[in-house]
């Protein structure tokens, strides 16, 4: 019995996800122009959601060339998400991240391949243990030329690894800043049982396979 009410649950929170994600307030999101962030200071903006936005603020951090890394809500239809709305799944959003970049230390094209090399790039609506549609991966990008890069990347993996490849890949169209608490979340609270468990081993996987891309600190 209790195995069919936990049954039950999942596929009503399963259903209520799908049907954000395909709604048409969702869909106008998906197809809509996308917007571009003009560069600031010399420092370009990228965004990407794969999974929970603490892990992979610290993978990008790590990274020669991103000055800052900003943890937030992106890709949905709903103004002003929160932690606990963005939960529901029924906002449409990710937990995505604000990777603030000098492009002239670090490309696009470079900032694609970390995305698609730390995490499992196979599993839908989720990483790991963190399951949902808010979890789910995307890429967004800001003009054609990003979109290309995405495209071409993410057909190459799924040929070479034989499998199709989860990430949906949005235009972008505006980046909602999470709860102050979620910033920096990893480096803050470094003893935090999900952190010790999860995001470390996960920044520590990546380390190993790209270490020419860490900033010395790393």
């Amino acid at each position: 019995m209790k195995h069919l009410i936990l049954t039950l649950m999942l596929s009503l929170l399963i259903s209520c996800q799908n049907t954000a994600q395909n709604s048409k307030a969702q869909n106008a999101i998906i197809h809509a122009n996308p917007v571009e962030v003009p560069i600031k200071n010399g420092k370009a903006r990228a965004y990407f959601a794969s999974g929970c936005f603490w892990c992979v603020e610290a993978i990008y951090e790590s990274i020669k060339g991103v000055d800052e890394v900003i943890s937030g809500y992106s890709g949905g239809h709903t103004k002003n998400p929160t932690y606990e709305t963005n939960n529901t799944g029924k906002t449409g959003h990710a937990e995505s991240v604000e990777v603030i970049y000098d492009p002239e230390i670090v490309s696009f094209s470079t900032l694609v391949d970390v995305y698609f090399g730390s995490q499992n790039v196979t599993q839908v609506n989720g990483q790991g243990n963190d399951i949902g549609s808010q979890y789910r991966s995307i890429i967004f990008y800001q003009n054609e030329a990003q979109k290309e890069i995405i495209l071409k990347k993410k057909a190459d993996l799924s040929k070479k690894l034989n499998a199709k490849i989860a990430a949906e890949i949005y235009p972008f169209q505006k980046f909602w800043k999470a709860e102050d608490y979620h910033q920096n979340y990893e480096r803050l609270h470094p003893n935090n049982p999900y952190v010790r468990n999860v995001s470390i081993p996960r920044l520590n996987r990546f380390k190993a396979k790209f270490p020419e891309l860490l900033k010395e600190k790393y």
